[in-house]
C-alpha cells in the first residue's frame, strides 16, 4: 500500500464515519460500465465542495488492491449490485490529489518532476523485478510494468485542473499537458489502463479545433448525464435529511437549490449538511471561497455583461452560449464566455434546454450581492437591491407611492436591457425594485391563474407573510390594473392557501416616464 500507489481506503472510511453520509455508492456501478472499454477515459467537473474528492475516494476504495474493502462497502447500496464483485480491489490504482501536490511545493515547476518521481518509487517497491530508470516517463514506466507483467492501472486525478486555473509558467504549463497526453492518448498504453477518472472545476482544456484530450467522456455541470444524481444531493436525498433532522425543506430548498440536470434538482450538499449540523440557514459554500471570482468576471467591458448582471440579480434568466469557452483562464472574449465560466463554479446554473443560465439560490445571490456593492459600475444596482428590503415592507403596508418611486428609479437603471417603453422593461424595474422579496417569495413570471395570465405572482415560502398579485399598465391606469386582478379572479388559485393576498396594480405613462400604483388587499 502506498500513497500513489495502490492506497488504502482510509480516505473514504473517514468520510463513512460523518454524522451525516449520503449513499452514493450506486455511482461505482455507472463507472464500471467503463472499465476496459474504448471510452474508459472519464472527466467529472463540478463547483466546488460538490463531492468530487468524495467520489473520487470512493472509487479509489474500490478498486485499489491495495486494501479489502468488502466489508466497508457492505452497508451500502453497491453491494447488493450484480456487478460488486467484478472489480472490487482488482486494480492498480494511482490516486492523485493535484491540489495538494500543488499547494505543498514552493517550487512550482519542480511539482511534475517531484511527483512522477515520488509515484515511480513506489512502482519499483511494487514491481521490483520491472527496470524503471530516471529517464522513464510515468506513461513508459506504466507500460513497462504491464508488459512484463499484465498488471493494468486505474488513474484518478483530483482536481486536475489546478494547474490551469492557477497561474503558472508556461512552461508547467506545457509539462503538464504533455504529461495528461502521454498517459492518456497513447495507443501503446490503452491496453495498460483500464480506467481513467479525472475531476477538476472546469472541464478539459480546449483550443480552438477540439479538446485537448478528446479521447475523454466530460460530465459537466452544463451537461451530466447519467452521473446527474451522484454528484451533489437530489431532492429526495434533501427531503430525507430535513425530515430525519427536523429542517424545513421548503427554507432549505430556497438556500442551497437551484441546480437542475436531467430531471434532478441538485442541491449544494456542503452548504446542506453545515445547515443541517448548525441548525441555521445561511452562506456556508461562500465561506470557503470569494466573491472576488464573480468580481473579477464582471469588470470586463463586454458589451451587455452589465445589464445582464442586472437581470439575473432581479431573478431573470439569460441567454447563454456555452460551447465557446474555452476551458482556460485567458480565453475569455465574450460575455457568454465569462458566464459559463461562472455555471462550471456554480456562481450560475444552466438550464441546458432553453439554454440560459441564472443565480440558482439565495446562498450564491448573497456573493453576487458582496461583488456588486464593491464595483463603482454597480452603484445605483447596489442601492436599489440595499432599498429593496425596506421597500416590500412599504408594500406589505399599503405605501403605494413608495412602490411607484422605486420603480421610477428601478425603470432608468434597466432601461439599457431593452426599449425603455416596451412591457418587458416594466417587469425588470419590478424584479429589480423587489428583489429582496426572493428571501421571502418564489416569483411566477406571466403565470396562467384563474382566466387570464397574472404578469407577475410572489408566493411565499411561508404562510406567515401575504401572496401578492401584480398586473402592469402601459398608458393607461392601476384602476383597470386592479379591474383586470378581480374580474380574471387571478388569486382563486391562491384562496386555499393564503388568509391574506396584496392586489397591485401598476400603471407606466410613457409620456412622463413615471410609475403610478395602487394597492388592495384580498382576506378571506
Amino acid at each position: 500500500m502506498g500513497i500513489y500507489l495502490n492506497p488504502g481506503n482510509e480516505n473514504f472510511t473517514a468520510t463513512l464515519t460523518r454524522p451525516i453520509y449520503v449513499d452514493k455508492t450506486e455511482m461505482i456501478s455507472v463507472i464500471n460500465k467503463f472499465i476496459a472499454t474504448d471510452n474508459k477515459y472519464l472527466c467529472i467537473s463540478r463547483p466546488r465542495r460538490f463531492g468530487k474528492t468524495i467520489a473520487g475516494n470512493m472509487l479509489t476504495a474500490y478498486y485499489s488492491k491495495g486494501c479489502d474493502s468488502r466489508e466497508l462497502f457492505s452497508p451500502y447500496k453497491i453491494s447488493s449490485a450484480p456487478d460488486f464483485e467484478s472489480n472490487l480491489n482488482k486494480f492498480n490504482v494511482i490516486k492523485i490529489d493535484l491540489n495538494s501536490e500543488f499547494q505543498n511545493i514552493t517550487d512550482k515547476d519542480l511539482l511534475l518532476k517531484n511527483l512522477t518521481k515520488n509515484i515511480k518509487a513506489e512502482m519499483r517497491t511494487t514491481f521490483p523485478t520491472v527496470e524503471l530508470t530516471e529517464e522513464n516517463s510515468l506513461g513508459e514506466s506504466i507500460l513497462k510494468i504491464w508488459a512484463q507483467t499484465k498488471e493494468t492501472f486505474v488513474i484518478i486525478i483530483d482536481e486536475y485542473d489546478v494547474l490551469v486555473r492557477e497561474k503558472i509558467s508556461d512552461k508547467l504549463f506545457s509539462e503538464y499537458l504533455s504529461l495528461l497526453n502521454g498517459l492518456f492518448k497513447s495507443d501503446t498504453l490503452r491496453p495498460a489502463i483500464k480506467l481513467a477518472y479525472l475531476t477538476g472545476i472546469l472541464p478539459i482544456v480546449r483550443d480552438k479545433i477540439q479538446s485537448k484530450l478528446n479521447n475523454f467522456e466530460e460530465y459537466t455541470i452544463l451537461d451530466a448525464s447519467e452521473l446527474a444524481e451522484f454528484i451533489g444531493f437530489t431532492s429526495d436525498e434533501v427531503i430525507s435529511l430535513c425530515q430525519k433532522f427536523n429542517i424545513d425543506f421548503n427554507e432549505c430548498k430556497n438556500w442551497y437549490d437551484g441546480y437542475s440536470q436531467y430531471g434532478y434538482e441538485i442541491y449544494n450538499p456542503e452548504s446542506v449538511v453545515k445547515c443541517i449540523q448548525k441548525k441555521d440557514f445561511a452562506s456556508y459554500w461562500g465561506k470557503t471561497s470569494t466573491y472576488e471570482a464573480i468580481s473579477e468576471r464582471i469588470r470586463a467591458d463586454f458589451e451587455g455583461t452589465k445589464e445582464d448582471v442586472i437581470k439575473m440579480l432581479s431573478g431573470e434568466d439569460i441567454d447563454v452560449n456555452v460551447t465557446r469557452f474555452m476551458n482556460t483562464m485567458n480565453s475569455f472574449n465574450s460575455k457568454s464566455d465569462i458566464f459559463t465560466y461562472l455555471i462550471h463554479l456554480g456562481y450560475l446554473s444552466y438550464n441546458r434546454v432553453e439554454k440560459t443560465c441564472r443565480i440558482p439560490n439565495k446562498e450564491v445571490r448573497q456573493e453576487w450581492f458582496n461583488a456588486i456593492e464593491a464595483e463603482p459600475e454597480y452603484k445605483i444596482t447596489n442601492k436599489i437591491i440595499q432599498d429593496s428590503k425596506q421597500l416590500l415592507k412599504e408594500t406589505l403596508d399599503g405605501n403605494e407611492e413608495a412602490v411607484a418611486l422605486s420603480l421610477d428609479e428601478s425603470h432608468s437603471h434597466v432601461c439599457s436591457v431593452r426599449s425603455y417603453n416596451n412591457e418587458d422593461a416594466l417587469q425588470s424595474a419590478i424584479y429589480l425594485s423587489f428583489i429582496y422579496a426572493l428571501n421571502k417569495y418564489i416569483c411566477f413570471r406571466e403565470v396562467p391563474l384563474g382566466k387570464g395570465i397574472a404578469d407577475v405572482v410572489y408566493v411565499p415560502i411561508h404562510n406567515d407573510m401575504p401572496a401578492l398579485i401584480i398586473e402592469l399598465k402601459r398608458n393607461g391606469s392601476t384602476e383597470t390594473a386592479l379591474n383586470q386582478i378581480k374580474e380574471k379572479k387571478y388569486f382563486d388559485p391562491l384562496n386555499n392557501y393564503f388568509g391574506e393576498i396584496l392586489f397591485i396594480g401598476i400603471n407606466y405613462e410613457e409620456g412622463s416616464k413615471k410609475h403610478s400604483c395602487k394597492i388592495e388587499r384580498l382576506v378571506k
